[in-house]
């Protein structure tokens, strides 16, 4: 078991969606809270939050893509509450375009954030949560994580090698017999800002965006990002307090997970006809 109540939790991604609402969840649970995001704005609206909900809380913009930046936060993290027991490596963007369209910019930027984010918090916080004697490791990866999908090979790359990360980091530290819990975190459809921000990102690159990625962001909007923050936050603060080394966040993540087990070779063709139903 791993209680949240008193440590001291590191965010990424903490200025929105599933951030912004494992912050929240965390100050309800009696966490202390580390806060970042590159959005200094979003950021201060979470930080807003939480104080009213009576956590101590830091707040500091980071790119998690420099790996000096992550490892002084971590340092002032530490140097701020004295201790750091739990990092959330949630921050993650999303881009639409085929392998044969994207340049390698495309998939520098998405691994960037999505994967070596996640390695940066890890390495930068892990010598920290061994000192505390009761740390835990939470990235989150993605139904993507286990399930690939047109158009998306930037992000379902980093989502799978989030979980194959995230995996071998437990296996190591469960052989070294450490005080470190390792969680891998799989959500489906949650109602975030992620396909909003890839339309925007594509348009401020100036990439040309298509009938058909308006399209696509719709569908993901109406009819896949479904499930409230606020829930999915629940879920996996439940799993962590349970120490649980897999959580999958919904029963699309749930759905999706045992279809591909079942059908490793056949899946593709499935998720095809799923997204020609849903384009009807």
């Amino acid at each position: 078991m791993s209680s949240v109540s008193g440590k001291v939790a590191a965010i990424t991604g903490a200025g929105s969606g599933i951030g912004r609402a494992l912050a929240l969840e965390l100050a309800r649970r009696g966490a202390r809270l580390a806060l970042s995001d590159v959005d200094e704005a979003g950021l201060g609206e979470t930080v807003d939050q939480v104080k009213q909900l009576g956590a101590e809380v830091t707040a500091t913009r980071l790119d998690v893509t420099d790996r000096d930046a992550v490892t002084a936060w971590a340092a002032a993290t530490v140097e701020h509450f004295g201790v750091a027991h739990q990092i959330y490596n949630n921050a993650g963007i999303a881009f639409s375009r085929s392998v044969l369209d994207s340049d390698w910019a495309d998939y520098e930027r998405v691994l960037g954030v999505n994967l070596f984010g996640v390695i940066h918090g890890t390495k930068a916080f892990l010598p920290h949560l061994l000192a505390s004697g009761d740390g835990h490791v939470i990235n989150i990866s993605s139904l993507n994580g286990y399930l690939a999908q047109d158009g998306m090979s930037h992000y379902c790359t980093s989502k799978f090698a989030v979980r194959g990360f995230t995996e071998t980091l437990r296996i190591e530290l469960t052989k070294a017999g450490s005080p470190v819990l390792v969680t891998v975190v799989h959500p489906g459809g949650v109602r975030t800002k992620i396909a909003d921000n890839a339309f925007e990102a594509a348009a401020a690159l100036g990439l040309p965006v298509t009938a058909e990625d308006r399209k696509r962001r719709d569908v993901y909007n109406d009819k896949l990002l479904r499930m409230d923050p606020a829930e999915a936050a629940t879920i996996v603060l439940d799993g962590v307090e349970a120490g649980r080394p897999r959580v999958l966040v919904g029963n699309d993540a749930k759905l999706v997970d045992v279809v591909v087990r079942l059908l490793p070779a056949r899946y593709q063709k499935l998720s095809l006809a799923l997204e020609r139903r849903l384009d009807r």
